[in-house]
């Protein structure tokens, strides 16, 4: 086997091809460190490719950008729409359970590809390759200001205008160790706010209220 469906690279050597498609159930000799690599020029050609493209976005905005690019979920879909999981090797114990559909299994064998494809032939047709595959994804990006979590873009927003920052505080911590409710309350008394919200954890509870905030903020500048 010398190339795989939909990825734009024929295989000198098709022994690296086959531990890129080695998950580490196998056995010693498996895709990890292939991994590693591959994974280190992903971010390379993903930041040069952001950072000619967003030439207005700071270096904040270009990291949030590039975490959306290379983040598991992302490369899982991108492997799923190249059918990855019909090619990677895994032991019977992950093969049983299903390894060959999971996010974190389809996502490193994608790096591990980008990481024996540098092997196999050079940089640049590795950059070609991961140019092909994530240059869709990039263009798809939204503005850099909405991939800030909530937290941030209401305090931005408070401060923008002069107001004091939030307050959070911990309204109620229920549940067993394992399933955990917490409810916060977000108050920003200059600027008219004070609204709650749950979550699992005290941090997901605390953006689940500036999520709220936010919103509330939106529909009063639409009156």
């Amino acid at each position: 086997m010398r190339e795989i469906p939909g990825i734009p690279y024929t295989f000198k050597d098709t022994e690296l091809l086959a531990l890129a498609l080695s998950h580490r159930s196998i056995g010693q000799i498996n895709n990890e460190r292939l991994e590693f690599l591959g994974d280190a020029i992903l971010d390379f050609v993903v930041s040069a490719s952001l950072f000619k493209l967003r030439t207005d976005n700071d270096e904040g905005d270009l990291s949030r950008l590039r975490a959306r690019v290379v983040r598991g979920d992302t490369l899982a879909k991108l492997a799923t729409s190249l059918k990855l999981g019909d090619y990677v090797k895994l032991g019977g114990g992950e093969l049983k359970s299903g390894g060959f559909r999971r996010n974190s299994i389809l996502a490193d064998t994608l790096e591990a590809i980008f990481g024996a494809i540098y092997l196999d032939g050079g940089f640049e047709p590795c950059e070609k390759v991961i140019q092909h595959i994530c240059d869709p994804v990039i263009a798809g990006l939204p503005d850099a200001d909405e991939l800030k979590d909530p937290k941030t873009r209401l305090q931005e927003w408070l401060q923008g205008r002069g107001y004091p920052l939030p307050d959070y505080s911990l309204l109620s911590e229920n549940g067993p160790p394992h399933n955990k409710h917490f409810v916060v309350e977000c108050v920003g008394e200059a600027a008219g706010i004070r609204v709650t919200g749950a979550g699992e954890s005290r941090r997901k509870a605390e953006q689940a209220a500036a999520t709220i905030a936010l919103e509330m903020i939106a529909g009063r500048s639409k009156k």
